[in-house]
C-alpha cells in the first residue's frame, strides 16, 4: 500500500469536483475548491474520520469494497479506478468480471433524473443503479447475489416474479429481447466469461431458453414503449430511452410518461406508494 501516494490521488480527485457534478447543492461560497471530505464520506457510505484519515496517511489498508465505493462517489473513469486499487495494496478488478464501478458519464446523467425511474445496467442485465421510483416501478434488483443478480437468469428461471411487471402478451417479445442481448454480450465476452456461465445454466433447466438461443439473433435492444404492471397502480405505458457507453458495455435507461397523461399521474403516484409492497413481498 502506497499510503503517500493514494492521499494525495484522493485529495486532487476531490479537489477537481464540484458539488453539481456528483448532484449536491452548491450551498455557501467555499473557502476550498472542490468537494469536501464529508461529502464525498457521505457518497461513499463511510465516516468522514476515516476518509480524513486516508487523506491524511494514517488510514488502514481500505478494502476493495471501501475502494468501489470510492471510486463511485469520486466519479473515476476505470483506469482510475485501477490506479485506486493498486495505490491501496490490491490486485486491479477483472473489468470483463462483475461489474461495481459505473461509467462516470452515466452516473452523472443518472444523478440528475430524481423524477422518472432511472437504472443502469450492464451488458450481462445486472442492475447496477436504481433510482427509488425505479425500485418502487421495478423492484430492487441491485445487489442480488449469484446469477440472480443478471435479468435474464431471472426471466427465465424465476418467471412467476421476473415476468410479473409485463403483460403476459408481451413476453414472448420481452424473451426474445433477453437472448438477443445475452448472445451480443456472449460475443464480446467469449464463452469463458459469465456471459457463458449464464448460457450454460439457462440452457440446462429452460426448453424455452435453448430454443431462442438455437436462433441466434444478436441485439442489444429495448422496447421504445412498454406497458409495465405495478401491483398498486396497475398498468403503466412509458417510453424507454436509452444511453450506452462507448464500448455498450453499460447503459441507463430512462422511463417516461406522456406529459399530464394518466401514465404520468401513475408514476408520481409510485413517488407516494414507494417500493413498500417489493420489499414486504421479497421478505415473504
Amino acid at each position: 500500500m502506497d499510503r503517500p501516494a493514494l492521499a494525495e490521488f484522493l485529495r486532487r480527485r476531490r479537489e477537481q469536483l464540484k458539488p453539481e457534478d456528483v448532484a449536491l447543492p452548491a450551498g455557501v461560497r467555499r473557502r476550498a475548491p472542490g468537494l469536501r471530505r464529508e461529502e464525498v464520506a457521505q457518497l461513499a457510505l463511510m465516516s468522514t474520520d476515516y476518509y480524513t484519515r486516508l487523506e491524511q496517511q494514517r488510514g488502514p489498508q481500505p478494502s476493495t469494497q471501501l475502494l468501489a465505493s470510492l471510486a463511485r462517489a469520486l466519479r473515476l473513469t476505470a483506469d482510475e479506478r485501477d490506479y485506486l486499487y493498486r495505490m491501496s495494496g490490491h490486485a486491479v478488478p477483472d473489468r470483463i468480471a462483475r461489474i461495481e464501478h459505473i461509467a462516470p458519464a452515466l452516473q452523472r446523467v443518472f444523478d440528475r433524473l430524481q423524477d422518472t425511474p432511472a437504472l443502469i445496467i450492464s451488458g450481462l442485465g445486472e442492475t447496477l443503479l436504481q433510482n427509488d421510483l425505479a425500485v418502487a416501478l421495478l423492484g430492487d434488483n441491485v445487489g442480488l447475489a449469484g446469477l440472480e443478480r443478471y435479468e435474464p437468469y431471472r426471466w427465465f428461471l424465476q418467471p412467476e416474479t421476473a415476468r410479473a411487471h409485463y403483460p403476459a402478451e408481451d413476453h414472448g417479445r420481452n424473451s426474445r429481447a433477453q437472448v438477443a442481448g445475452l448472445r451480443a454480450a456472449y460475443g464480446a465476452l467469449g464463452p469463458k466469461s459469465q456471459a457463458g456461465t449464464l448460457v450454460a445454466e439457462l440452457s440446462r433447466h429452460s426448453a424455452e431458453f435453448r430454443e431462442l438461443w438455437d436462433r441466434h439473433e444478436v441485439a442489444q435492444r429495448f422496447a421504445d414503449h412498454k406497458t409495465l404492471l405495478h401491483p398498486e397502480v396497475g398498468a403503466i405505458e412509458v417510453d424507454c430511452q436509452v444511453l450506452f457507453t462507448e464500448d455498450r458495455g453499460q447503459a441507463l435507461l430512462v422511463l417516461t410518461a406522456a406529459p399530464r397523461s394518466h401514465d404520468d399521474e401513475k408514476l408520481r403516484l409510485l413517488g407516494v406508494v414507494g417500493a413498500q409492497h417489493f420489499s414486504s413481498a421479497r421478505n415473504a
